[in-house]
């Protein structure tokens, strides 16, 4: 499904994270894989959300959040060597989940767009998001 225009315009991502293509990353063709595409995200959003305070030493008492979905949309072609820039911004914030909404650019073109939602849990299961922590989805958010 091709994503909404306002996902491909960089200028809706509160922050962007440049991330260096690799040799490795290419596909036959030339062009960036899909395994690479979505490392490329990975390092994004990591790099992203510790930016924001959201480090592993906040997860203490066995506080952590975890990956429960990924879908990319590949819009275009990547390659190497090169620059990529990633987007991001938080979508949807539910009790205990979250999104975050990013898209890859080379140059002035959108490659791939990605939606990660991820669940915070604790000790016992699945745990409702803290006022700190909303804060913090709140000034990031992307906007269409």
């Amino acid at each position: 499904m091709k994503p909404a225009a306002a996902r491909l315009d960089p200028a809706n991502y509160p922050v962007a994270i440049e991330v260096e293509t690799r040799f490795q990353d290419l596909d036959p063709l030339g062009h960036i894989n899909n395994v690479a595409m979505a490392a490329l995200f990975e390092s994004g959003r990591v790099r992203f959300n510790m930016g924001l305070g959201m480090r592993p030493e906040r997860r203490a008492g066995g506080r952590r959040w975890l990956v429960a979905r990924i879908e990319i949309n590949y819009v275009g072609e990547g390659g190497f060597p090169g620059l990529v820039s990633i987007g991001h911004g938080f979508g949807r914030v539910g009790t205990s989940s979250w999104e975050v909404l990013s898209a890859a650019f080379q140059g002035e073109n959108c490659i791939a767009t990605c939606d990660c939602t991820l669940v915070l849990t604790g000790p016992d299961g699945v745990e409702a998001i803290g006022d700190d922590h909303r804060e913090i989805l709140a000034t990031h958010q992307f906007s269409s």
